[in-house]
């Protein structure tokens, strides 16, 4: 019952709030352990990680919030193009749906939807968008 009183503030809190997710927002969804959230935000890359290129080929990335959590970006290559000469301590920001997992969370759909299904998502590099 606790977990369902959390799923339906946290619903209530991302309603109220605007589209850009404070670190706050997501530390919130990561201990209540939710999924299937749009946020928006940035953080700084902590490491730069192979491709994943089993089905989609993805470009990932740990990124460090402000409240020191990491994230993990898997950004579909095969949708949008990559973000090129990404190094650590580079600041990227991002819109996409976060999903949670053990290690902090990943966020996903950082591009448009080819079937206009699900909201565009980005990431945002040295001023340049990758959608």
């Amino acid at each position: 019952m606790k977990q369902i009183l959390t799923r339906i503030l946290l619903s209530l809190t991302l309603l109220s709030l605007p589209v850009w997710a404070n670190d706050a927002l997501l530390q919130q969804a990561y201990e209540s352990q939710q999924s299937d959230i749009q946020v928006q935000g940035e953080g700084i890359v902590s490491r730069v990680l192979a491709d994943d290129d089993k089905g989609s080929r993805h470009q990932r990335f740990i990124l460090r919030l402000d409240n020191r959590q990491s994230i993990l970006i898997a950004h579909n290559i095969d949708i949008a193009p990559r973000i090129p000469n990404l190094t650590m301590g580079d600041t990227v920001q991002f819109y996409g749906e976060y999903e949670w997992n053990k290690k902090g969370g990943v966020i996903h759909w950082t591009h448009k939807d080819p079937n206009n299904r699900h909201p565009h998502g980005w990431l945002k590099h040295k001023g340049i968008k990758y959608q």
